[in-house]
C-alpha cells in the first residue's frame, strides 16, 4: 500500500490517508481526508482595492465655458502638458483694461516728475513757498503709488489668465473626462481625472479586532490581485487612525513599480497574520490542485458522499502555494476529496 506524507499547513491541515477507495473490479481511487490541524498563527483574508498613489482630479480657479479638450480618457500626458482650456475672453479684455490704466498712471507720473523738478528748482531761488513744494511733492507720490497699484492689478489679471488652461501636474494616464465641449466649468468641478500607473498600491480596511495581531505578528503580509497568484509585500503602512464609523484601520501594501496589468480600481485580497483563536478568523482548507475539476465556468472538487460514491461539488478557490490550493469554499474538515477526478467516469 502506498504510502503518504504529511504536510501540516495554517489553519487546517490537509491529510491524504493511506487507503484507496475501490470503485468496481479494476478502478481506484485516492481520496484526500480533510482534518482539523493544531492550532497556531492563522491568516485572515480581507477585501482590498487598487489605488494609484498619484492621483488628481483638476478642475479650474475661473467660471467659463470649455473651448478645447486636448485628450480623452486613457491618453498619456507629461508633466506640463494641456489638457483643457476655458473660456477667457472676458479675462483677455480685463489684462488690456489694466494695461491701459496701467500706461496712463505712468504717464501722470512722469508729469508730477516733471513738475517736482521745476518746484524744486523754484523753491531753491526762493521763488515758490515751502507750502507748494510739499504740494508738488505729495502729487507726485500719488502718482507712484497710483502706478504701483496699477502694475499689482495688472500682473493679478494676467497670473488669472492662466487659471484658464488646465495642464497636468505630473506624467501619467487621464483616467477620465467627465466634461464635453461647451459645458460650464466651475471652480470644484472635475474637468480631468488622471493617475500615475508607475506608482499603485493595495488598500484595505482592517476591521479593529484583527490590529494587535497583524501589527505586531513577525509574518510576512500576502495579497493577490487578479488572480496573479499570492505575493509577499515588501512595504506594508499602517495609517495611525481608526474609523469612528466603521472601527476599522487602512492598511497599504506597495507594489512594485510598473506592475503589467494592474489598474486603480481592481479588486485584490490580503492576507494578515491572526492569533489563533480570533473571532473573525475562518477555517482554511487547502487540497493539491490535480483534485480541481473545470468545466466552463464552474470550478469544483468531487466529494465522496454517505455511500462512498464521488459527486461534483462547486468549490471557490483561493491562493495557491505550490501544488496545493486553497478552497475558501464549498469543502469542509471532514470531507473526502478524490484526487483522480479523470478516473471519476471510469469508476462508474
Amino acid at each position: 500500500m502506498k504510502r503518504w506524507t504529511t504536510l501540516t499547513l495554517p489553519l487546517l491541515m490537509t491529510l491524504a490517508l493511506p487507503w484507496r477507495l475501490w470503485a468496481g473490479d479494476a478502478v481506484t481511487l485516492e481520496v484526500l481526508s480533510i482534518q482539523a490541524g493544531a492550532p497556531g498563527m492563522r491568516e485572515v483574508s480581507v477585501d482590498a482595492v487598487v489605488e494609484a498613489v498619484r492621483q488628481a482630479t483638476l478642475s479650474t480657479q475661473v467660471p467659463g465655458a470649455v473651448v478645447s479638450l486636448s485628450v480623452k480618457a486613457g491618453d498619456k500626458v507629461r508633466a506640463g502638458q494641456e489638457l483643457a482650456r476655458i473660456d477667457a475672453r472676458v479675462a483677455q479684455q480685463q489684462v488690456a483694461g489694466s494695461t491701459a490704466q496701467l500706461e496712463a498712471a505712468q504717464a501722470q507720473l512722469k508729469v508730477a516728475t516733471r513738475e517736482l523738478e521745476r518746484q524744486q528748482q523754484l523753491f531753491q531761488k526762493q521763488y515758490i513757498s515751502q507750502g507748494a513744494l510739499d504740494r508738488a511733492q505729495a502729487h507726485w507720490e500719488a502718482a507712484q503709488a497710483q502706478v504701483q497699484a496699477l502694475q499689482a492689478q495688472t500682473r493679478m489679471t494676467q497670473a488669472q489668465t492662466g487659471f484658464f488652461v488646465v495642464q497636468a501636474p505630473f506624467s501619467g494616464v487621464v483616467s477620465e473626462v467627465p466634461v464635453t465641449l461647451g459645458d460650464m466649468a466651475m471652480p470644484g468641478r472635475p474637468l480631468v481625472v488622471m493617475h500615475d500607473p508607475a506608482a499603485l498600491r493595495i488598500t484595505a480596511n482592517v476591521p479593529q479586532a484583527l490590529m494587535p495581531s497583524a501589527t505586531t505578528a513577525n509574518l510576512a503580509v500576502r495579497y493577490e490581485v487578479s488572480g496573479q497568484g499570492a505575493q509577499t509585500a515588501t512595504q506594508v503602512q499602517w495609517l495611525p487612525t481608526v474609523d469612528a464609523s466603521t472601527h476599522t484601520a487602512q492598511v497599504r501594501l506597495a507594489l512594485p513599480a510598473q506592475a503589467p496589468g494592474l489598474a486603480p480600481g481592481m479588486f485584490a485580497r490580503v492576507w494578515l497574520p491572526s492569533a489563533s483563536g480570533g473571532p473573525s478568523v475562518s477555517a482554511r482548507v487547502q487540497v493539491p490542485q490535480r483534485a480541481v475539476v473545470k468545466r466552463a465556468e464552474m470550478t469544483g472538487v468531487y466529494v465522496l458522499d454517505a455511500q462512498n460514491k464521488p459527486r461534483l461539488r462547486q468549490v471557490r478557490l483561493g491562493t495557491a502555494q505550490g501544488d496545493q490550493v486553497e478552497v475558501l469554499s464549498g469543502v469542509s474538515a471532514g470531507d473526502k476529496v478524490v484526487l483522480e477526478p479523470a478516473r471519476v467516469g471510469a469508476s462508474r
